[in-house]
């Protein structure tokens, strides 16, 4: 019997994944293709490039070890087509099926070349919190949309931060406070640095060799590329450096080039976290008196926010938008 196919695109490193939760792992083939098309549409920094890879190949290989069948294809694997619609077509081909199953992509350009083809199946991507059409709904019905409100019905929504139908604090924003200037003693802990095992060289090697010309530097990669690390990057945050958010979220000091901020935005975006564990997780250290109400406000609120917002309002503006 032919097995059911399951596309994870490089952006959708989550064992939580639509797709994944509703395929039967004994049945069910995970397609994952790296495509020269994807990493030259833009021309992106050597850096990004190098994390995607890795973080790829990591997921590949958990996923592997927990009990799924993984066909995976390499950047220089023989007939790469570069094209991730091209990838689909091999895999079906391959597999000897008609149907595709993928949560939709995060990007216009992606979601329309996978809708070209025939027999892919597209779920919504539930790892955001509102759906793209929801947010064309409220959007639509207002002559001043602003993120303020939009932001104020995902609180409600959520329950975060939240006492009945009142904001916690009687206060929706703090944004007041989250700006204040730098004491010359301060000296802030820099986020968690994780150190390239054998797969993230292979791939920094790769990189070197392929992606030459692009810009930026690509050593030192000190980046989290799985879940588990991605896990261990959040709890230094919270831990060390969310207390002291709120106060110099929009601060910048030459001498200190992350401040109290996360660099969980990578790991939030490719999957390797989920916004209502970090959300949770913030407003667990206000609970616990961790952390001032202000410092959590204004991290949740970046969440909840406005990643959902600018999100809404691409899908919404799209294709015009660009």
């Amino acid at each position: 019997m032919s097995p059911s196919l399951v596309m994870v695109l490089g952006d959708q490193l989550s064992a939580n994944l639509a797709s994944l939760r509703q395929a039967e792992k004994s049945s069910t083939v995970v397609v994952m293709a790296e495509v020269m098309g994807e990493l030259t549409s833009v021309r992106h920094h050597k850096k990004k490039i190098a994390f995607v890879l890795s973080a790829m190949r990591h997921f590949a290989a958990e996923l592997t070890v927990d009990g799924w069948r993984v066909d995976y294809v390499a950047l220089a694997d023989e007939g790469n087509t570069g094209s991730l619609a091209g990838e689909v077509q091999r895999a079906m081909a391959r597999h000897g099926v008609a149907r595709l199953t993928v949560v939709e992509p995060s990007e216009w350009r992606v979601k329309t070349d996978l809708a070209g083809v025939a027999g892919v199946d597209m779920l919504p991507d539930d790892r955001f919190l509102v759906a793209p059409s929801d947010f064309a709904h409220w959007f639509g019905d207002r002559r001043a949309p602003r993120m303020e409100h939009f932001y104020r019905l995902v609180r409600r929504k959520t329950g975060l931060l939240m006492t009945g139908d009142e904001p916690v604090g009687q206060r929706w924003n703090f944004d007041a406070e989250n700006r204040k200037s730098a004491p010359s003693s301060l000296r802030a802990l820099p986020p968690l640095a994780v150190s390239p095992d054998a797969i993230t060289e292979e791939v920094l090697h790769l990189v070197e060799q392929r992606f030459g010309d692009n810009f930026g530097a690509l050593r030192p990669f000190d980046y989290a590329v799985t879940r588990a690390d991605a896990l261990r990057a959040a709890d230094l945050f919270m831990t060390h450096a969310l207390p002291n958010f709120g106060d110099y979220q929009d601060l910048m000091l030459a001498r200190e080039p992350y401040l109290y901020h996360s660099r969980l935005s990578a790991y939030l975006n490719f999957g390797l976290l989920g916004p209502m564990e970090l959300c949770r997780r913030a407003e667990q250290e206000y609970a616990d008196g961790r952390a001032p109400l202000h410092a959590v406000e204004g991290f949740i609120r970046q969440i909840i926010g406005w990643r959902e917002f600018v999100r809404g309002v691409y899908w919404y503006g799209m294709p015009d938008y660009v």
